[in-house]
């Protein structure tokens, strides 16, 4: 192992192992284009887009000249009773990608803030129309939607959540998780039909949550449209328009997270657009700067936005329609990062290339790790997969974690996701890059069988 030259002391790594990572640092330097370099010189493929952020490769000189000439011009203004013109730039050219009549843009800093925020426009919009009795959000088993405490309470990954339960938000259920580990393990394209005489996970919500609850104290219901963070899970045929249904008949809203599979991770603008199912809000993040700079949001419907404006006609003309926002809201750097990135991935079609790569990524997938000691199931769907794998017992996530370890070494970042491994690389990543990530992958799944 090489030196490290500097002082590890003083940073408390997020979501990681810190008590042994002294003992195998991974620490990076550098990137540029597919590749990481590591402190101790080596070349990395960064096979997971760096936390799914970083969709069209590293060190993108159109976004850096951006970034650049922004700071020059503005680099930050305050974004309460004023605001700057890049800000409204980046709004218009995010609601233009989106489908439907999601065209009202609230800027915040990530997506664990977006989460947080949807759900307070949740409150705020029933409140406005008269119906402040519904405070009640559903979520999903092994939802994430950030860090946050309201994130956290509609989410639904244990480990998340136990250490903080005593202060989660008290009225938030749980639908089912949508994933059916028998029948549908392996995935490949396509999305899976649900087999007949199982359980539809939309049941449980129509015959026990909702009436358990009552509709009418419903606010909003949150998913991701394909579920990123414990593993790469997408719906069923049908999932997410019957759900849209579920909701319009009760007045329900309904908020789609769309952190990762917002801006071409399906080939598409948005998941919503893949899965031709439109949100009352949709929370996006992560590649919309190409993850450079932090910047989310939340695209709101209009009628979202006229409701709030209307019931406050009658207030004086400075009363404030809605209390809240960031200080980072709507940052010019941020913003003018956004609007480098939206027409780079214009300029270079990435969208249908992510969609084109996706096929490749989940073919070399299906081949070569099918079959293989102790992998159960493959779900590939966009540009990502996902390999899941048989647990040890007693030591829950290890056999991934080794597996991941082993790649780094080796010269690819993998994710670890409790059982599951997952690649997700950039949109630029070529034939050759699979092959590397998925070879290599398959080398350590045998090796450390």
């Amino acid at each position: 192992m090489a030196k490290i030259d500097f002082n590890m002391d003083n940073h408390w790594l997020p979501f990681t192992p810190n008590r042994g990572f002294k003992d195998n640092p991974r620490v990076i330097v550098g990137a540029d284009g597919m590749h990481f370099t590591t402190h101790d010189g080596r070349q990395v493929v960064d096979g997971i887009s760096s936390l799914w952020c970083v969709a069209a490769g590293h060190n993108r000189k159109p976004i850096n000249e951006a970034i650049k000439k922004q700071l020059d011009t503005l680099d930050y203004s305050t974004a309460f009773q004023a605001t700057n013109d890049v800000a409204f730039k980046a709004a218009e050219m995010i609601a233009g990608m989106a489908p439907g009549d999601l065209n009202k843009v609230l800027f915040c800093n990530s997506g664990s803030e977006a989460a947080d925020t949807s759900l307070k426009v949740a409150l705020a919009y029933h409140r406005a129309r008269g119906e402040g009795h519904r405070n009640v959000f559903i979520g999903r088993e092994k939802g994430y939607h950030g860090v946050g405490f309201g994130g956290m309470s509609v989410g639904g990954i244990p480990g998340n959540r136990k250490a903080f339960s005593s202060s989660l938000l008290p009225r938030v259920d749980h639908m089912p998780f949508m994933h059916d580990a028998v029948n549908n393990a392996y995935i490949h394209h396509e999305l899976p039909d649900w087999k007949a005489g199982v359980p539809h996970p939309l049941d449980e919500l129509e015959n026990r949550i909702l009436p358990l609850q009552d509709p009418s104290n419903v606010a909003a219901i949150i998913v991701e449209p394909v579920s990123g963070s414990p593993g790469w899970y997408m719906p069923p045929k049908g999932y997410l328009q019957r759900l849209r249904q579920i909701c319009d008949k009760h007045g329900i809203l309904l908020i789609f997270d769309e952190v990762i599979t917002g801006f071409g991770r399906l080939g598409t603008n948005f998941g919503a657009d893949y899965f031709g199912v439109v949100p009352d809000m949709l929370n996006f993040a992560k590649a919309v700067t190409n993850g450079v700079i932090p910047l989310g949001g939340v695209i709101c419907r209009q009628h979202l936005f006229d409701t709030m404006m209307a019931v406050n006609e009658k207030s004086p003309a400075h009363a404030i329609e809605l209390m809240h926002g960031y200080t980072y809201s709507g940052h010019p750097v941020a913003c003018a990062a956004a609007v480098a990135t939206l027409n780079l991935f214009k300029e270079e079609n990435l969208f249908a290339r992510a969609g084109e790569m996706g096929k490749l990524l989940g073919d070399a997938m299906h081949s070569a790790l099918n079959g293989l000691p102790n992998v159960v199931g493959i779900r590939t769907l966009g540009l990502a997969g996902a390999v899941e794998l048989s647990g040890i017992e007693g030591l829950p996530g290890k056999r991934a974690y080794d597996i991941f370890l082993a790649c780094f070494q080796q010269g690819v970042m993998v994710r670890p996701a409790g059982e599951t491994l997952v690649l997700a690389p950039p949109f630029i990543v070529e034939q050759s890059h699979i092959d590397q990530m998925v070879g290599t992958l398959a080398a350590a799944i045998k090796k450390l069988a």
